[in-house]
């Protein structure tokens, strides 16, 4: 009897896209299998990937563009996707404003900015869309999205009534804010942050405590970060007499999350679960008889909120069994064992050297699958 298969796997990050961990799947499957029925639902979570992946599942066009980058004289060329028609603009932060666009010496996220963000999105809008989804994973930013806000016509002044170049390092200069010059057509368009962290904007489980040390921060300039985002919030929604920095998500993206709600009227939503929807994964699902799906670590903090979880907490709903891949398998994965995952399985032979393990997930992600597809048999 055909069996059929639905391939959900996030990017394995700095080795394979969702889209090529799907065709290798697809490889190890058929090569044992080769009456098998493959359905591909590349998938995301608000991070990397995101943009292809609905690209892939939705038949997008990509749009080339050109950006600043993190830093204020880095140009950047990248794209967003178009899905429904034109009608909807999905960006990644990242494609402007990612860690990956920084050598680790560069990074600084007193300086970075979430400018480039702000400009896609104005891209964006001059094409008309009506929604925009915005993923907000993998920056190098902690600005509380001063530049993006900046980008689309938003100013902020000193004291003196100074304009303030926005960035990580100066929020704490900003005493008014001056919105008159926000892009008008933000209030017309339905923004949509995709995001799979759940982080206040400030204090100890904040934008600057959790990720910025990742970003290049030391433990004085948390502590500096931190205090100038807290100001920043409290004039900002002083002017706007709204509270955000609390918020589940504030502190996504280095606070761009709190930016997108403040100054653009977002509302945020767990990226795999928007992408999940976007994608029909549970019409997928339903005619399966198998669900694979991976990304390149899993472990404990699967559950909360990334690509391989949401999966499989639809497939259990949906009676499917779940068979994930990691090219790590990382402290407490086998905790997922009571969350809806049939099989975990890391694809790297034993004390596999990293480099190795990258320069080769592919072909031992199509072995792992090869291996399954025997024992399905």
């Amino acid at each position: 009897m055909m069996k059929t298969f639905v391939l959900a796997p996030d990017s394995f990050k700095e080795s394979m896209t969702a889209v090529q961990a799907c065709m290798a799947m697809q490889r190890g499957i058929l090569r044992v299998l080769p009456n098998a029925r493959c359905i591909h639902a590349p998938m995301a979570d608000g991070g990397e990937g995101t943009v292809d992946a609905l690209i892939a599942a939705l038949a997008g066009q990509r749009v080339e563009c050109e950006v600043t980058g993190p830093l204020p004289q880095q140009r950047i060329k990248t794209y967003f996707g178009l899905i429904d028609g034109g009608k909807t603009a999905v960006i990644e932060m990242a494609q402007a404003n990612g860690i990956h666009l920084l050598r680790p010496e560069q990074r600084n996220p007193l300086l970075t900015s979430t400018f480039g963000t702000g400009e896609m999105i104005m891209q964006a809008l001059e094409r008309g869309v009506a929604k925009i989804i915005l993923g907000l994973g993998g920056s190098v930013t902690n600005d509380g999205g001063a530049g993006l806000a900046e980008a689309l016509g938003a100013k902020f002044l000193d004291e003196q009534g100074n304009s303030v170049q926005a960035c990580g390092g100066s929020l704490n200069q900003i005493q008014s804010v001056d919105l008159s010059g926000l892009d008008a057509r933000l209030k017309q368009t339905e923004i949509i942050i995709a995001s799979d962290v759940n982080n206040p904007l400030c204090g100890p489980k904040g934008a600057s405590y959790v990720f910025g040390p990742q970003k290049g921060a030391d433990a004085e300039m948390v502590k500096v970060l931190d205090q100038n985002l807290s100001h920043f919030a409290d004039v900002v929604e002083t002017e706007i007499d709204a509270s955000y920095q609390h918020m589940a998500g504030a502190g996504a993206a280095g606070g761009l999350g709190f930016g997108l709600m403040a100054f653009a009227g977002a509302s945020i939503q767990s990226g795999v679960d928007l992408i999940i929807e976007q994608t029909q994964l549970a019409e997928k699902i339903a005619q399966a008889d198998y669900i694979l799906t991976g990304e390149g670590k899993i472990d404990f903090q699967t559950q909360f909120g990334k690509t391989p979880f949401g999966v499989a907490q639809l497939a259990k709903r949906l009676n499917k069994p779940v068979i994930a891949f990691a090219g790590l398998l990382g402290e407490g994965f086998d905790e997922l064992y009571n969350l809806g995952f049939d099989q975990i399985i890391g694809i790297n032979p034993p004390n596999c050297p990293l480099q190795d393990a990258l320069d080769n997930a592919e072909r031992n992600l199509q072995k792992a699958c090869e291996n399954i597809a025997e024992r399905l048999k």
